[in-house]
């Protein structure tokens, strides 16, 4: 099958033809139709060692595509369904893993496999797509339940007002819930306007540039201090500069990966008497939710990310603009494109 690999840090992905994946007895082998580039991928690549990667790996986490082969103990899937994937493997028999929670396993590990044209994957891991949504489009349930699980963990209520640091896909899914879900005021911050329209599209109230003048701006379109901040980025000092934001009392949920350590300032956390809340995965109930809201007609969807569809092909070079701030949001890797 064709595949993009990755060799080592400073080099492009390569596309090179490497043996089919075969299914384990507890695992589906997939036809991969889609697969979304994340900027955690691109993380990844930079500091391999962090991330436990190495020469050859196939990654991508966010993919989609159709059974094409069962393992011998794999039940409730036939070969042509269509499913999503969750990339958190789990043992499938602890607690947590009974209960949705594999990101909580203590074998759990992170897979990839979506930068390719087959891939297996355990059959705990997959859910079935609503015939009515588009099988390319499943690839976005892993990110909509980040944003899912982002919200949920925040506790926002509806009439709250929430600011969104970062208006990458992540931060826009964030908004996406947090409109969904009642927030009053969704207002999302970048250093940059070229989201602000997208913004909109899955449903922010607002839209201001990130600086020294953001608690103003945010004052000014939404009549007061935000209730939660969620940092989206995962920049050093972001966390230090959402407790800084928000309002007395309020919330800050630290969302964006931020690898390497950061500083804050635990007494003006004190002061406030902020709640600081991290989020990282979800579990397999949000993932439902996010196929389900998918499938559903609105106003608002989460589809509105979708900035370019491309084939294998196109990965090396589209992966490498990626690590420049551009104008895309969510690029999707078809396999059959």
């Amino acid at each position: 099958m064709k595949a993009a690999l990755f060799d080592t840090v400073g080099r492009p992905l390569r596309v090179d033809t490497i043996g089919d994946p075969s299914p384990a007895r507890d695992e589906i082998l997939l036809k991969v139709a889609a697969c979304g580039i994340c900027g955690s991928d691109l993380h990844m690549t930079e500091d391999p060692k962090t991330f436990g990667i190495g020469q050859g790996v196939v990654l991508g986490h966010e993919f989609a595509g159709e059974v094409a082969a069962l393992g011998s103990d794999v039940t409730g899937f036939a070969t042509g369904d269509r499913v999503a994937v969750a990339p958190m493997w789990g043992c499938g028999h602890c607690d947590s893993c009974r209960a949705g929670e594999p990101a909580w396993c203590p074998e759990m590990r992170l897979i990839g496999g979506g930068y390719a044209e087959f891939a297996s994957v355990a059959a705990r891991q997959c859910r079935k797509l609503p015939d009515d949504l588009p099988l390319a489009e499943g690839a976005l349930a892993e990110p909509t339940s980040i944003g899912l699980h982002s919200v949920m963990r925040s506790g926002l209520k509806p009439g709250d007002k929430a600011l969104i640091l970062g208006a990458g896909p992540i931060g826009l899914l964030v908004a996406f819930w947090a409109r969904r879900m009642g927030a009053s005021h969704v207002v999302v911050a970048d250093i940059i306007d070229c989201q602000k329209a997208r913004a909109g599209a899955v449903g922010a109230t607002g839209f201001a540039i990130s600086g020294p003048d953001l608690a103003a701006a945010f004052t000014d379109q939404a009549g007061g201090p935000p209730d939660i901040v969620f940092e989206c980025v995962g920049k050093k000092g972001l966390i230090d500069f959402a407790c800084g934001l928000a309002r007395v009392h309020g919330t800050v949920v630290g969302v964006g990966l931020c690898v390497g350590g950061d500083e804050w300032d635990p007494f003006a956390v004190l002061s406030k008497e902020l709640t600081i809340v991290m989020s990282a995965f979800f579990n397999m109930h949000e993932f439902e939710t996010a196929i389900d809201v998918l499938a559903t007609d609105g106003q608002y969807r989460p589809q509105a990310l979708i900035t370019e569809r491309i084939g294998l092909g196109g990965v090396p070079e589209t992966f490498e603009a990626l690590r420049n701030r551009t104008t895309q949001c969510k690029v999707l890797i078809e396999t059959a494109a």
